[in-house]
């Protein structure tokens, strides 16, 4: 199983299209894809709702694709609570994690991902070193989700394609 992380909790947000996109991709390409968006969920306490999120979409994956926008200089909050409030022996030891960055600015969100690598590495986590970093995403993607390089594209189908050899 593959769960799909939209790491940001804010409303109408660019990282859950993007995390759309992925979760087109990899369901042509694999059975047992989940999309994960934290808009909306109540993960910073180990409630009723995190413990579903837990058990249904942590800790049966094997892998995950998580997907953070910047937030000053890392990522957001929300997600790393979402990884605090949960068994991480069951959620994340011993798994495997794809990573992407976006962000407005011109570096992708480079310092999240690697805090994030650093944060996975601790948890036993095998990072996929194609780690996609996508700078001023309003020009790569529009309202509507669609992807408007073709460039930008390719390098989204190229880390797919790595991760589920990973």
């Amino acid at each position: 199983m593959i769960t799909i992380i939209s790491g940001t909790n804010r409303n109408d947000s660019m990282t859950l299209r993007l995390a759309n996109i992925y979760y087109k991709l990899l369901s042509e390409r694999t059975d047992n894809v989940h999309l994960l968006s934290l808009e909306g969920k109540q993960v910073w306490e180990r409630g009723a709702e995190m413990k579903v999120i837990e058990h249904d979409l942590l800790i049966p994956a094997q892998k995950f694709v998580i997907l953070m926008p910047e937030y000053n200089a890392s990522f957001p909050g929300i997600l790393k609570l979402m990884m605090d409030n949960c068994d991480v022996r069951k959620a994340w030891w011993y798994k495997k994690a794809a990573l992407v960055g976006l962000s407005d600015g011109r570096a992708g969100n480079i310092r999240g991902l690697e805090h994030m690598t650093g944060i996975l590495h601790y948890l036993k986590v095998h990072v996929l070193y194609n780690k996609l970093l996508l700078s001023k995403v309003n020009d790569e993607m529009d309202k509507n989700g669609v992807l408007l390089k073709p460039a930008t594209e390719k390098l989204i189908i190229e880390q797919v394609e790595d991760f589920l050899k990973f």
